[in-house]
């Protein structure tokens, strides 16, 4: 659906800050409290709490994000779910969120109350709170949404990407590669999958997989190792898949560099029990594959039939 209309009286510019402001609130219903706790204040309060605090930020941007073939319900949820897929990845849990949109004068009132219904659908079933934010004119042809979410710690542990050493085990969930065909929107943020990790003592390092596994597992890498791990090891998606039959390309390069997969990439210690973990997952979770992918080994002593990620690059921003 595409975000503009070339009818004034149908697009924002027709209706003003505020009347735009009150279609806001009530397009939320009640995934936005009442003032002080929501919108309507020069700040919304959030609630103290004993755990630790988290903060993270995403954005869609039409051109960038989605097009005019993903619906707006979608595009209002996909917002919300890639910062939920962030509090994930550190084991926590979400609270509250802050919105802020940047319009084209164009923009149409109908695909924006239905970007709203989506991101307060969403809200709701994740029990987040959208408790402000603010809107400013954008250049014509331009919809951004700038989405700040706060969340805290299910615990008193917080899992980083930091903490792997030589020999520790590396695991991703689901499937990668292919999201272009559907699932950089419709997809489920492991925020229980994420909460359940955070627990276990031998989980050492998390984060979520949103620039594609060769750019990400980059990132979980500590100074002087590599990652060990065999091409046929990577859950390639059935999307990842169809996708390199189409065009004649290589699945495995989707898997490892599309992007915007939204799974998680675990470590856990080289001396834990492995098969008990394993076992410990399929058990709370039968419906989502956890892979066995390899295992950290010092950078100059990588076997020669492991993947050399250096000849893969995920998605690069401003580039």
């Amino acid at each position: 659906m595409t975000p503009f209309t070339s009818k004034r009286t149908d697009s924002v510019a027709a209706q003003g800050e505020l009347k735009l402001i009150a279609g806001i609130k009530r397009w939320l219903g009640s995934s936005s409290p009442s003032s002080p706790f929501g919108i309507g204040d020069d700040c919304a309060v959030i609630p103290p709490t004993k755990n630790h605090q988290l903060v993270t930020t995403d954005p869609v941007i039409f051109g960038r994000h989605f097009d005019a073939q993903v619906p707006a319900r979608a595009v209002g949820a996909k917002l919300l779910k890639r910062n939920l897929s962030d509090i994930a990845a550190m084991g926590g849990k979400p609270v509250a969120a802050v919105i802020s949109l940047a319009l084209a004068p164009e923009t149409s009132i109908t695909w924006l109350q239905e970007f709203y219904l989506g991101l307060a659908h969403c809200a709701r079933r994740y029990r987040v709170k959208i408790v402000g934010g603010d809107i400013t004119e954008g250049p014509t042809g331009f919809v951004g949404a700038f989405l700040t979410l706060h969340g805290e710690s299910t615990g008193t542990r917080v899992v980083t990407r930091s903490g792997a050493r030589v020999g520790d085990r590396i695991y991703v969930t689901g499937s990668l590669g292919g999201s272009l065909r559907r699932h950089h929107h419709d997809f489920t943020p492991r925020l229980a999958e994420g909460a359940w990790l955070a627990r276990r003592r031998e989980v050492c390092a998390m984060m979520d997989v949103s620039d594609g596994l060769a750019k990400d597992l980059d990132a979980i890498t500590p100074r002087g190792l590599a990652p060990a791990i065999s091409a046929a090891a990577i859950p390639i998606s059935r999307d990842a898949q169809e996708i390199a039959r189409e065009t004649k390309t290589d699945a495995l390069h989707h898997a490892l560099c599309d992007g915007e997969d939204y799974e998680l990439l675990i470590v856990i210690r080289a001396g834990a029990n492995s098969n008990s973990f394993e076992t410990a997952w399929q058990k709370r979770f039968p419906k989502l594959k956890l892979t066995h992918l390899g295992h950290f080994v010092s950078k100059n002593r990588v076997p020669k039939d492991c993947l050399h990620l250096a000849n893969f690059h995920g998605y690069e921003h401003l580039s």
